[in-house]
């Protein structure tokens, strides 16, 4: 068997990613990210069909997820719910589209992310639940649901202790707007990558640990793990959604440290 990944690319973003501007350059990337799944799958004998690709386009123009979708995306990752309720609104002539957001949520927000989100991948307090669920009663809809966990131990980091999983698991059956569909999380933001392996498969691990005794209407079928510098070995721990953003649409302006609640990169 080929050897696994052992390197992580968060450093010289700016060159490893140029900037996507044409439709012959979104073609590229995507297949350039697929083809770098579908190798991570075959190091460790996985079906690569088993991977969802969320292209997260965050801090994008309008223009650049129109090139991006006429390249075949049709669902984005977003982070912050105000950007991504606007960048619906502008693109509602596109009717198969849909959106997925996977930041942070208030639950002064949560009216919004039921208006227009197709998944919600941040979940980790019954406060934005019952929110969602209330709001969700209200539009007449149901929202896919992944339960972050802070697999990395980081204070600064948002997400459920692995310990506090279960039980808040055997809670959510009482939001029946909400399809609970599995688990996500951000691993360590560092340049080791048995450091970062190894959050994934604490991840993993704990998925199957609760399947054993999930609620029957819980289906924790899916691993939401793994963004740009590092989803080659998400793949090989067993993610079935992976989260790439700079590796398809080019190196963002700012760190991810900036996106995300103070991560911190270790050498």
């Amino acid at each position: 068997m080929p050897e696994p990944a052992d390197s992580l690319n968060f450093h010289d973003q700016h060159g490893r990613y140029p900037q996507a501007a044409t439709l012959d350059d979104f073609v590229h990337t995507l297949a350039a990210v697929r083809a770098r799944v579908d190798a991570a799958c075959r190091r460790v004998g996985r079906d690569p069909a088993g991977v969802r690709l969320l292209p997260v386009s965050k801090t994008r123009p309008e223009a650049s997820l129109r090139l991006a979708y006429a390249a075949g995306c049709r669902l984005f990752g977003e982070n912050r719910v105000q950007e991504a309720l606007g960048k619906w609104e502008a693109m509602q002539d596109l009717a198969d589209l849909h959106w997925s957001v996977i930041g942070h949520l208030q639950t002064n927000k949560a009216k919004l992310v039921a208006r227009f989100a197709s998944e919600f991948q941040a979940l980790d307090s019954l406060r934005v639940a019952e929110a969602l669920e209330r709001r969700l009663q209200g539009e007449g809809r149901s929202l896919d649901v992944f339960v972050q966990v802070n697999t990395s131990g980081e204070a600064s980091k948002y997400g459920l202790s692995p310990e506090d999983v279960p039980g808040f698991i055997k809670e959510l059956p009482a939001f029946p707007a909400l399809r609970v569909r599995g688990l996500m999380t951000l691993a360590l933001f560092s340049a080791e990558a048995e450091r970062v392996r190894q959050c994934f498969i604490l991840l993993r691990n704990l998925r199957d640990q609760l399947r054993q005794d999930a609620p029957a209407n819980i289906r924790l079928d899916e691993l939401s793990m793994g963004m740009s510098g590092d989803f080659e070995i998400a793949v090989e721990e067993g993610a079935t959604v992976v989260r790439v953003g700079q590796a398809i649409f080019g190196a963002r302006a700012m760190p991810d440290s900036y996106y995300w609640p103070a991560e911190t990169v270790l050498t």
